[in-house]
């Protein structure tokens, strides 16, 4: 689901939200909560931290998969701009949508965004989708977007310095089923 699809979460969406919950919030205690402004996300972040302000960050919104969205693989599977797309590894531009450069810039906006916004916060958990994860992840410690593919409710601790808008020393852990799974060898 991309950008232009803003379905609420299914019931079973719902309770791995309240399975995993405790295990969230106690990794993100004391966080500043930011999330991106369609539903799922929203309501994510309303189930996870039902007693906290959470900050709507506009621009924080999965990639425009363009004449892809809302389509299943099997859907597309005789689409021949799908079979480029996938020969790819996924770096052509969704037929009428974004580039995962460009998607990777806008989240990289939105995050400073987020941080210019957090003021002198010394801790930020944001709620997004997972591809913006990935376009972050990507974009601050390097690989490929498709490196950062996470499951639903997982994401990464990064701990950064941030300076004159600038971020640097850059490190992260893995979050799975609400705990820090470890240090990252990048």
């Amino acid at each position: 689901m991309g950008c232009g699809i803003d379905e609420d979460l299914s019931p079973e969406g719902i309770s791995q939200i309240e399975e995993k919950r405790e295990g969230i919030r106690r990794v993100t205690s004391g966080s500043v909560v930011f999330t991106g402004p369609l539903l799922r996300a929203r309501n994510t972040a309303g189930l996870i931290y039902y007693d906290t302000d959470v900050t709507v960050e506009d621009t924080l919104t999965e990639i425009d998969f363009g004449d892809f969205e809302g389509r299943s693989a099997a859907e597309l599977s005789g689409d021949p701009r799908y079979q480029q797309w996938i020969d790819s590894d996924g770096t052509l531009t969704f037929p009428n949508g974004e580039s995962i450069d460009d998607f990777r810039e806008r989240t990289m906006t939105s995050l400073h965004n987020i941080l210019d916004r957090a003021g002198d916060a010394e801790k930020i958990a944001i709620v997004c989708h997972g591809g913006c994860i990935m376009a972050v992840m990507s974009g601050l410690c390097g690989g490929n977007y498709h490196d950062y593919l996470i499951p639903n409710l997982d994401g990464y601790a990064l701990y950064v310095t941030v300076e004159d808008e600038r971020i640097s020393d850059i490190t992260y852990d893995r979050i799975t089923d609400g705990s820090i799974a470890g240090s990252s060898d990048r």
